[in-house]
């Protein structure tokens, strides 16, 4: 139950959640942390709470550097219910504190809790004075709520970035150099590809502000804190916001009698022959979060099911649905599939992937076990029209 210094004075007081699996539908095998951050100052300041089963973890946290009572201000850079559970606890404790949130923010907390604390709505530009120190507000609309923003000490140069820049790992390991870098990285895109990719434009406009800080840590809402790889993280930021693409195609499937895994394969190896990256995923085997990790920076993204009681099988309908609301933009598809006398399956398949907005390549569409010969005229064919 340690505090960890961040800088002297500041202290990440979060909570691990260790058995955490799943987020809103995104597998998080590795867990995951509800970071929260204490300063102390003339003016003691909590910055952004946790999840309500992690409350009496965070308490037990704060109160070794005080007593809670005497928190002043807190800080809610966002209302979302892993950010914000512990709150009416920690109110309860210092029944005085204000509670400072952006417009939106004030607006909504009292809709989750049924309660009007002491709020202080801020918006961009607006400071707050602690001491020897002042906080700094910038409000980052829909990344990835309307309330959300972000709060930055310059005396310190230390951002507290809320959900950007996060990661879900949890670990007894608290910074960006203590941990397997590639991990965290992977981590990062996949928070990024689940969470945040359909506000990739606010995110650039967050990016503009955050360029002009002079910091030396950065303090998200979840995962490791980032102190030595901030400008890594801030390239792949601006990269994934920018929906720039490799040269990669991921092949998406499921199967019945292995005629659609039949064409998958032949698709992998077109691809293949042109020099692309290639991710082979049947939807039996691999969660769809996992694969939108991979279309992050994939290029075309080609999308199988066999035809079943005249539909697709419930595991693509899944993908579809998820993928659709998640909306990467630029990106190229695919609809294939088999089928025995119905075959509605690829043409729907194709309607959702147009309905993202992807730019399409003609449709695969084969009857009952294709041979040999047929799946070869198709590969060609195929080729011809891959960039």
């Amino acid at each position: 139950m340690k505090a960890i210094e961040i800088k002297p004075g500041i202290y990440w007081v979060g909570g691990i959640d260790w058995d955490l699996r799943n987020f809103h539908g995104y597998l998080t095998q590795r867990g995951s942390t509800y970071n929260s951050y204490l300063i102390i100052d003339e003016n003691i300041t909590l910055i952004d709470n946790v999840k309500y089963y992690m409350a009496e973890e965070q308490m037990k946290r704060i109160s070794q550097i005080i007593d809670p009572a005497k928190i002043d201000y807190i800080v809610q850079n966002h209302i979302e219910m892993d950010h914000s559970g512990s709150l009416p606890g920690i109110l309860e404790k210092c029944p005085n504190a204000r509670v400072i949130a952006s417009p939106k923010g004030v607006e909504g907390l009292p809709k989750h809790y049924k309660k009007q604390w002491n709020f202080m709505p801020v918006k961009s530009g607006d400071t707050l004075n602690l001491g020897k120190r002042t906080l700094h507000f910038v409000q980052t609309p829909m990344v990835h709520w309307p309330d959300n923003m972000v709060s930055y000490c310059p005396e310190e140069k230390v951002l507290f970035s809320n959900d950007s820049f996060g990661q879900h790992i949890s670990s007894s390991e608290r910074f960006d150099d203590e941990y397997p870098f590639n991990t965290m990285m992977n981590e990062a895109a996949k928070y990024y590809a689940n969470i945040v990719l359909p506000y990739s434009k606010q995110v650039q406009k967050a990016l503009d502000v955050v360029k002009t800080l002079d910091i030396d840590v950065i303090c998200p809402s979840h995962g490791l804190l980032l102190r030595k790889y901030i400008p890594e993280m801030l390239e792949m930021y601006t990269k994934w916001s920018a929906n720039s693409v490799d040269k990669k195609a991921l092949i998406i499937y499921d199967t019945m009698w292995k005629s659609t895994e039949k064409i998958a394969g032949i698709i992998l190896e077109a691809f293949e022959s042109k020099g692309y990256q290639t991710r082979l995923f049947n939807l039996q085997y691999t969660h769809i979060s996992d694969i939108m990790t991979e279309i992050l920076t994939a290029k075309y993204i080609c999308v199988g099911s066999p035809t079943l009681n005249n539909n697709i099988l419930p595991t693509v309908a899944s993908f579809l649905t998820y993928l659709k609301g998640l909306a990467p933009k630029g990106r190229h598809g695919l609809a294939f599939g088999s089928y025995g006398w119905g075959g509605q399956s690829v043409g729907m398949v194709e309607t959702i992937l147009k309905e993202c907005g992807f730019d399409m390549l003609e449709q695969i569409r084969l009857q009952y076990v294709p041979d040999d010969d047929l799946l070869k005229a198709e590969e060609q064919k195929l080729i011809t029209q891959i960039d």
